[in-house]
């Protein structure tokens, strides 16, 4: 079933939804922290996923007023594209550093080389997609079984330093996720429909993508829980200063020198805050160590942000 009059099959569209929500919800969460850079990665990852769905379904198309070898050129294009940025993300999301030289020589050689000489130069001079298929997958899908193996041994090897069980099983749920990608040259021969590549080569990266999510928003919570507790307690924090100040009779300017003390101040910034000398900062400080029989400042912050003298004082009270 193919939907708007076009080539691309209701299944795609559907992933092509599913990944456009992904993506903007990756988005927001990375503009909400630009320095996460893992996730700026799997943004990327996402467009080219997303460009691949939507070039795959559309093209060849007679009807999109584009000529058909150029249809086909800019579809495998981004087959090639996704597939030759794995190496990349697992190198920089994962920091698997046994794939750097994949990431920058071995993709473009064993890859994107091989994408521009039979894809682009000579189906533009020939016009024989059935000979490219031919010969111009055969380099790109055994080096796709080299880069499988050399990113499994760079995902065990790291594991065995490490020994993060948490960032061991991300790593291979992604490293299943992308797998199938190894394959996609056989499509190209056995030309099965655009529904069975799609599923084959979506479905991995679209659970993953929402265990991802998932986790955000579970993090995401977590973070919002521990900003209420600290919150909570800044504002248990005070309310034990302040009755702790009633408790010992300290004076209003007593109190505000104090309150200064314990975000840490020095006396002349407390007195040129509060328009008095530094003289006066350290009588006013000297009545607050008699008033409480103490004889340093840690002293004096301990007993005045001590929870259990708000106990005892409410017990005889």
């Amino acid at each position: 079933m193919l939907v708007f009059h076009t080539q691309i099959h209701l299944v795609t569209f559907i992933f092509i939804i599913l990944e456009t929500v992904m993506l903007l919800f990756q988005l927001f969460y990375y503009l909400f922290r630009p320095e996460d850079k893992n996730r700026l990665y799997y943004l990327i990852l996402l467009i080219l996923l997303l460009f691949y769905n939507i070039a795959g379904g559309l093209f060849p198309d007679p009807n999109i007023p584009v000529p058909i070898p150029y249809q086909e050129m800019i579809a495998y294009g981004t087959g090639f594209s996704m597939a030759s940025y794995f190496p990349f993300y697992f190198y920089k999301a994962f920091e698997l550093k046994a794939l750097r030289w994949h990431a920058f020589y071995g993709v473009p050689l064993f890859l994107i080389l091989p994408y521009i000489i039979f894809f682009v130069i000579d189906y533009a001079l020939a016009g024989n997609l059935d000979k490219d298929l031919k010969y111009g997958m055969v380099a790109p899908f055994l080096y796709a079984l080299v880069l499988l193996w050399v990113m499994f041994r760079a995902i065990h090897k790291q594991h065995e330093v490490k020994r993060n069980n948490q960032e061991f099983v991300e790593e291979v749920a992604m490293y299943l996720a992308v797998s199938p990608w190894a394959t996609l040259a056989l499509f190209g021969f056995i030309e099965e429909s655009q529904v069975v590549e799609v599923l084959f080569t979506n479905t991995g990266i679209v659970a993953i993508t929402c265990l991802f999510i998932w986790k955000s928003i579970h993090k995401a919570r977590l973070e919002y829980r521990d900003s209420l507790v600290r919150q909570m307690q800044t504002a248990s924090s005070a309310e034990i200063l302040k009755q702790n100040f009633e408790r010992y009779k300290l004076t209003k300017m007593e109190s505000e020198i104090v309150q200064l003390l314990v975000q840490g101040w020095t006396n002349k910034e407390i007195a040129s805050t509060l328009h008095i000398s530094e003289e006066t900062v350290k009588k006013h400080i000297y009545n607050t160590f008699k008033k409480t029989d103490v004889k340093n400042r840690t002293s004096l912050f301990h007993k005045l942000q001590n929870t259990r003298l708000n106990t005892v004082m409410g017990f005889f009270l």
